[in-house]
């Protein structure tokens, strides 16, 4: 969905300003950024899609390296990560996700990052992402 489109969706939903809510949805950025105090600050994201390339393992690293880009373009660290993914278990089998999984996790730990959970639906279309946190020091966060 495109900037336009979402900030349609977004602008009947009231908003809750917060001090300690650095970057958020206003902005589009990449990721949002929440202070935890002046030295510290929480950069989150989260990016899933259907696959872009046919091996799974591949797949896997791809949507990682998507998710912890988010972190990076903030000027963070990407610390900890869960993944995310809605797969079509009537029509492939589950070694297709255990190598989805398997692709996602060896990328987030090149990063120097842990899994630490996820969920996964069933659903028609397959798709994979991941939810990750990391650090920044708020004095020097990158935004748009």
């Amino acid at each position: 969905m495109g900037p336009g489109d979402l900030s349609r969706v977004l602008a009947p939903l009231p908003h809750r300003a917060d001090p300690r809510l650095l970057v958020g949805r206003e902005t589009f950025d990449d990721a949002g950024v929440f202070a935890l105090s002046d030295s510290l600050a929480l950069v989150q994201t989260v990016d899933f899609f259907a696959p872009i390339v046919d091996d799974p393992y591949a797949f896997g690293q791809i949507a990682a390296a998507n998710a912890l880009s988010d972190v990076y373009a903030m000027g963070g660290e990407p610390l900890t990560a869960l993944n995310i993914a809605a797969f079509p278990e009537s029509r492939l089998p589950l070694a297709i996700l255990t190598e989805i999984l398997r692709g996602g996790q060896d990328k987030v730990h090149e990063a120097g990052a842990v899994i630490v959970g996820g969920h996964t639906i069933i659903d028609e279309e397959l798709k994979y992402g991941l939810a990750v946190t990391g650090r920044v020091d708020p004095r020097h966060i990158l935004t748009n």
